[in-house]
């Protein structure tokens, strides 16, 4: 049960009257309805006359205690419909002889009073809106709807409210507000109202909407039992948005600590007959000295030695801690110009950063260069199939994806290219888990530079930099597999 359901319930409750006691001092509320005049008019303002029809039995949805009665509100009180002077421009003022201007704005979230406008018209205005004072109830009459407000100032109010009045006291002031925030008050207003697109409420179908009157005493009662019961309310709220909170993060949290496992190597079993990450690193690195030779690639500087405290975590002993730039054949970040961009016809797609989200490479949305400028920009570096493209500017700054689909593009400065040495001695998928996990992107935001992280960049050579959790290759094949089998079920939580 919501907050808001469990509020409505106790208000239920207490317009069935089954929330306080019934005392044969309080008297009846046929005595209360047998006090009652209805005038014709509002603060000296003149109300049309409503047509109140009697109350039919099927209009008594549900019992009510003997003392009691089923009023139509028409009966006892006087409903009236604010106006507006036109244009309202002309009217408003900022002279102290200003009347205050009741507006929707002037309420707050959830509030019941309304103390104070920010705007006033001038006097000449009042004779063509409608005077409310202190102790009136207004109703909103459009959009949304049958919203009860106690006013606290006197003033003005447009057609957008409906004024309330009692000529005779038949309702405690705050057992009526209760009264008009139930679902029970809302859910005849709902039948009530009219107008395709916009939603009114006017003045006689409010006068024919039907509720249950206590005696005053036992209004009183009710009202103080609610306003009991309100902290709890307001602390039941407080633990259930935790938990709604707590919901909503689990299984993006949840995803986060099984990559964070993964990548600890606590997700799954080390084997002594996969060898070691050590093994598997120095072929690695024999395959990048002959891509080297071969002029496949360039020789690039040695990277620092990995320090103690560099190291983030603990990992199995078969596993080894490298620096990235160490596993990749190519590392590059896209072209630093905008180019002149051309029609689809006449180029080749230019990918950008808005392409690439978490585990997603979606190229649909694009640009599209010259020939010549396609072929200036991949001649040392084009994207292929099962390369890996890393975000560098932007909020989503750090999300990786792996290229899934044979698509010859070039990329933006807003993209860093990945090619690893071998997809044969490193699986693209751990790798890709890597970059996402808790460690990836940690890794990515700290070494972000520029204002802040949506408007920073991520610089390659800090990529190159990064250290990697590598596992033998069996190991690397193995996590992903489990990976693929559990995260589809944090996602069903969501």
């Amino acid at each position: 049960m919501t907050p808001q359901e469990l509020k409505q319930s106790i208000l239920q409750l207490a317009i069935q009257g089954k929330l306080t006691e019934h005392l044969s001092s309080d008297g009846t509320a046929k005595e209360l309805i047998d006090q009652t005049l209805i005038d014709d008019n509002v603060d000296g303002q003149r109300v049309k006359q409503k047509i109140v029809t009697d109350i039919t039995d099927d209009e008594k949805t549900f019992e009510i205690p003997e003392t009691w009665e089923w009023v139509k509100l028409g009966n006892v009180c006087t409903i009236a419909r604010g106006g507006s002077p036109r244009p309202i421009k002309d009217y408003i003022t900022t002279a102290e002889n200003g009347v205050n201007w009741i507006k929707i704005g002037d309420t707050e979230k959830n509030g019941k009073y309304i103390s104070s406008t920010a705007e006033k018209i001038k006097p000449s205005g009042v004779s063509k809106s409608r005077m409310v004072h202190s102790g009136d109830f207004l109703l909103t009459n459009s959009m949304s709807f049958g919203r009860p407000y106690i006013l606290k100032v006197d003033g003005c109010i447009h057609d957008g409210w409906l004024v309330i009045s009692q000529p005779t006291k038949i309702f405690n002031r705050d057992y009526l507000y209760w009264l008009l925030s139930s679902n029970f008050a809302y859910i005849q207003f709902c039948g009530k109202v009219s107008g395709a697109v916009v939603k009114n409420l006017n003045s006689d179908k409010v006068a024919n909407s039907v509720f249950p009157l206590p005696p005053l005493a036992e209004q009183k009662r009710i009202v103080a039992k609610i306003e009991e019961l309100l902290p709890y309310i307001d602390r039941y709220e407080k633990a259930w948005s935790r938990l709604e909170d707590l919901n909503k993060r689990f299984p993006v949290d949840m995803q986060k600590s099984i990559l964070q496992m993964a990548i600890q190597g606590k997700l799954v079993e080390q084997r002594p007959e996969e060898g070691t990450a050590e093994e598997l690193y120095q072929q690695i690195q024999e395959e990048k000295k002959e891509l080297i030779k071969a002029g496949k690639i360039k020789k690039r500087k040695p990277l620092p030695e990995i320090t103690e405290d560099e190291i983030p975590f603990d990992i199995p002993e078969s596993w080894k801690w490298v620096r990235f730039d160490n596993l990749c054949a190519v590392l590059t970040c896209g072209y630093a110009s905008t180019p002149t961009y051309v029609s689809e016809n006449d180029g080749m797609p230019f990918i950008s950063a808005k392409n690439v989200k978490p585990y997603r490479f979606m190229p649909e949305d694009h640009n599209y260069i010259s020939y010549e400028l396609y072929n200036k920009l991949t001649q040392n570096a084009k994207p292929e199939k099962g390369d890996i493209l890393l975000t560098r500017v932007g909020a989503g700054i750090g999300e990786a994806a792996i290229i899934d689909t044979d698509l010859d593009f070039a990329i933006y400065v807003s993209l860093t290219l990945i090619k690893l040495v071998s997809n044969n001695l490193l699986d693209n998928q751990y790798i890709l888990y890597w970059l996402n996990s808790p460690i990836g992107v940690s890794s990515a935001k700290k070494n972000i530079y520029g204002k802040n992280a949506s408007q920073g960049n991520l610089n390659v050579k800090n990529v190159r930099d990064f250290l990697v959790p590598l596992p033998p290759l069996a190991e690397q094949k193995r996590i992903v597999a489990k990976l693929e089998e559990i995260l589809p079920l944090c996602d069903k939580l969501k």
